[in-house]
């Protein structure tokens, strides 16, 4: 059984990542094949989680590969408080593919903000069409990370430290710098 963690990014999955290191019986990786192509790109391990925002651009191939035999997490965190992250960071990575490579270029008066949110509705509308129908999939809040992580863990039948795991949402991974 995989599980795939399918998020936005900005969201927490680095920090999810780091709390399923504490789960003995999965393994864990946060954007661990991203530089692979054709079938190596998904070829993940069997009893592994895997976070990576990337993967929402893939998901016709992530169908093919695993479809219903695996479990979905669906990650999100407050639309606002992402678009910022986001915005903060458009010079770098996907804001700066989706901008100059989807929206070439964009248009005049178009706004970091504004083209963040609209980044997270193409992946956000992306990702619930993907998950409809299917027989595993869980919705995850950042903002009830301690709850939600403990409704996971027993989902998925993860055994560890618990505790340890619980203790990683408390660390900010990844966090955006201020501008």
């Amino acid at each position: 059984m995989n599980v795939f963690i399918l998020n936005s990014g900005r969201c927490g999955s680095t920090t999810f990542i780091q709390a399923c290191r504490h789960i003995e019986n999965f393994s864990a990786g946060h954007e661990s094949r991203v530089h692979c192509i054709d079938d190596a790109r998904l070829a993940y391990p069997d009893r592994h989680i895997e976070a990576d925002n990337r993967l929402s651009w893939l998901l016709g191939r992530l169908d093919r590969a695993y479809g219903d035999r695996a479990w979905y997490v669906h990650l999100t965190r407050s639309r606002e408080a992402t678009a910022g992250s986001f915005a903060k960071r458009r010079d770098f990575g996907i804001m700066k593919a989706y901008r100059e490579g989807v929206l070439l270029g964009g248009e005049p008066g178009q706004t970091d903000l504004a083209i963040a949110r609209d980044y997270l509705d193409t992946i956000e509308t992306n990702i619930a069409l993907f998950l409809r129908g299917r027989p595993n999939v869980m919705d995850f809040r950042l903002e009830n990370a301690g709850q939600d992580f403990r409704r996971f863990w027993a989902w998925i039948g993860a055994r560890g430290d618990l505790e340890a795991a619980l203790a990683e949402w408390d660390v900010r991974h990844n966090a955006s710098i201020s501008v």
